[in-house]
């Protein structure tokens, strides 16, 4: 997914508790689904920021020789301006674009 072009707030937002848990009706189940699907993201983020820095990686032991690389610093403010995982994991659940499933309980017999 394209996480530039989220309709996530880039700020905190406060949220009506009702509107979270209409769906999943316990609000602790949609904290975690919002929060494994964060994780999903940050990790997916990560990895496409380290991809595009590595371009700009030095593998020499010299210290003297590194210096600052512009285009490396814009990569990294741009990733920092994106909303933040928990935001853009919020603002799909919100807009039902996440796919769950609950597990069944097991009968005991």
């Amino acid at each position: 997914m394209d996480y530039k072009k989220s309709k996530a707030s880039v700020t905190t937002v406060t949220r009506n508790l009702n509107q979270l848990d209409s769906e999943t009706l316990n609000i602790y189940q949609t904290v975690m689904i919002v929060a494994k699907r964060a994780n999903q993201i940050s990790v997916e983020l990560k990895h496409e920021l380290n991809s595009k820095l590595e371009e700009f990686a030095y593998y020499t032991d010299n210290l003297e020789e590194v210096f600052e690389n512009r285009e490396q610093i814009e990569i990294s403010k741009y990733y920092e301006r994106l909303p933040k995982p928990t935001l853009i994991a919020t603002q799909e659940f919100l807009d039902d674009d996440i796919y769950y499933r609950m597990s069944e309980p097991e009968a005991e017999e």
